[in-house]
């Protein structure tokens, strides 16, 4: 392979790499901003970019030599661009499982609050029944 091919597809790496990490930064400052309604529409991007990168990256893990021609300050800014992905990857992940836990803890506190809400309507009206509170007999014996 030539130096020129290699040096080629290094450069679209890079670039490629860039624009995700981009991309995935951007999500992650909004979802810390606490609004993860923005990501909602650069989710296609994101994913056509992600999947672009998947592919080229498995094909440099099979065939190295596609970009080992290229110069070694160029492989040197690939391997920068990729650290800096990981990173920026990670962060996502933390600003997005810290969206995810607080939005599963408003959706229970408004299911626990609509099933007693259910339950206190239940006991009035044409036909209401009056449920039995959930209570249970203690016994204490001196000799336990």
């Amino acid at each position: 392979m030539s130096n020129d091919l290699a040096k080629q597809n290094v450069e679209r790496l890079i670039a490629l790499t860039e624009q995700l990490t981009e991309q995935i930064a951007r999500d992650a400052d909004a979802f810390e901003a606490r609004r993860p309604h923005e990501p909602a529409s650069r989710i296609q991007e994101t994913a056509r970019l992600a999947n672009i990168y998947r592919h080229e990256s498995a094909r440099v893990r099979e065939t190295p030599a596609l970009i080992a021609g290229a110069p070694r300050e160029l492989r040197g800014r690939l391997i920068r661009a990729s650290q800096e992905f990981e990173q920026t990857l990670s962060r996502h992940g933390r600003a997005l499982y810290a969206v995810k836990t607080v939005t599963e803890g408003v959706v229970r506190a408004i299911a626990e609050e609509v099933a007693l809400a259910r339950a206190a309507n239940a006991n009035y009206g044409p036909g209401a029944r009056c449920q039995a509170a959930n209570a249970t007999a203690i016994t204490l014996n001196r000799r336990a």
